[in-house]
């Protein structure tokens, strides 16, 4: 537990029992990146997030699930039916040398268990429970079953994802919905955590992804609270307000390789007057855009330009940012200052000079494959602690059992194989 913490790791001496699902489980893929101990507890046969795709060269297997590689990487496995009384009681005991019980079920499944937090508490009173759930613990939506995206619906944040004429849009197929809550349930860990380090009181920790997510619409809440206006997404660009009506600028344009952002504009905003008659000079270096060689965009009236107009300032850069690739303008914008970026690919990004130079991304031995498989890093270094390295890859189906039963609970071979003829572990 706490007290034999090591300074070699942020959470060195640490321990987390993990029985979230689905992407639920990054809670403890960071704890176990910190360096805890974090023990992710399997029904018997393996977790169903196993079986979620994509799989390692395309075969399906509960061993070969990508889903299943990143998001539990740096754990060790058990298998456990926590249902049955004799892996309740099992359970109970891993608590006593616990310090976080991590879980993503139902409200209320635990307490059927005997395994709320209120028992829980009196096992281990340091005991810090977290749970990770749509909606929290309490209020009319607690027992709603959902999936991702219709908990990004009910969020709100669908109606930011939109062109302008659309409808809302799913943001993508990821599961940011569940990554959200599981990212905060991580910090309400680390927080109650402290809270601990100064009172030595544990807690339980409720996470609502709902309220997460309807969190990082932002100043949608704002301008839905000063002007009862719903703010909502506008594909490439966006409108500005003016006196003679709305104002659509566009910012995100195509090249010969993808798409770029860049944001025209001029009047009172120097930095766009600069950036705009910059491009525009790049652009008649190549015989284009020449009928806006003499344009001063220092007296362009934003507020007043018609749409027409500006549309047809826009599309003439439009048409040079078309004939040159991401790389091109992205070297131009950086000599010339001017506001103008790539946006990258995700293939762009494995490749990004940026990420290589921090050493992101990660090898990870797969001995199982027979390969290594690189992976995103940790995105935050300290200067009092090592680099980080992974220390294991996610395990195997109850890789672990024999060192957890065996070596610390002391269960004998044989009494572990009853318990697997039992289907308790």
């Amino acid at each position: 537990m706490g007290e034999q913490q090591n300074s070699e790791t942020m959470l060195g001496g640490y321990r987390a029992l993990d029985l979230t699902q689905g992407a639920f489980s990054i809670c403890g893929k960071l704890m176990g990146d910190l360096g805890a101990d974090v023990i992710k507890i399997e029904r018997p046969g393996g977790d169903r997030t196993r079986n979620i795709g994509p799989f390692y060269k395309d075969i399906p297997d509960p061993e070969k699930s990508l889903f299943w590689f990143f998001l539990n990487l740096n754990k060790r496995s058990i298998t456990l039916d926590i249902e049955t009384d004799e892996g309740s009681g099992i359970f109970k005991r891993l608590v006593q040398t616990a310090d976080f019980v991590l879980e993503s079920f139902q409200p209320g499944y635990m307490d059927e268990l005997g395994l709320g937090y209120g028992l829980l508490e009196d096992i281990n009173p340091a005991i810090i429970m977290t749970s990770i759930t749509p909606f929290g613990q309490t209020g009319p939506y607690a027992h709603y079953k959902v999936k991702d995206m219709i908990g990004t619906a009910m969020s709100g944040a669908m109606h930011y994802f939109r062109y302008l004429d659309s409808p809302p849009l799913r943001l993508t197929p990821l599961p940011q919905f569940e990554l959200l809550g599981a990212l905060s349930g991580a910090a309400g860990s680390m927080v109650a955590l402290y809270y601990r380090e100064l009172t030595g009181a544990g807690q339980h920790v409720d996470v609502s992804c709902q309220q997460i997510a309807a969190g990082n619409i932002m100043h949608g809440i704002d301008v839905w609270e000063w002007m009862k206006v719903a703010f909502r997404g506008m594909g490439p660009g966006q409108f500005a307000a003016r006196p003679t009506g709305l104002l659509y600028t566009r910012m995100i344009f195509p090249c010969k390789d993808g798409y770029v952002y860049f944001m025209a504009g001029g009047g009172a905003q120097a930095g766009l007057v600069t950036s705009s008659k910059r491009l525009v000079e790049i652009a008649n270096r190549d015989g284009m855009c020449l009928e806006l060689k003499d344009l001063d965009w220092s007296q362009l009236d934003m507020g007043a330009i018609a749409q027409e107009e500006w549309d047809r300032i826009q599309n003439s850069l439009g048409d040079f940012i078309r004939t040159k690739t991401k790389q091109e303008l992205f070297d131009e914008a950086i000599a010339n200052d001017v506001i103008l970026i790539p946006t990258t690919s995700i293939k762009d990004v494995v490749e990004s000079p940026q990420f290589k130079s921090r050493e992101f991304w990660v090898e990870v031995d797969h001995s199982e494959l027979g390969e290594s498989i690189a992976y995103p890093g940790f995105p935050i270094k300290w200067t009092e602690l090592p680099p980080y390295r992974p220390q294991r890859r996610a395990p195997l189906i109850g890789e672990h059992n024999s060192d957890i039963y065996e070596a610390e609970l002391g269960f004998s071979k044989e009494e572990l194989v009853m318990l697997k003829v039992q289907g308790v572990i």
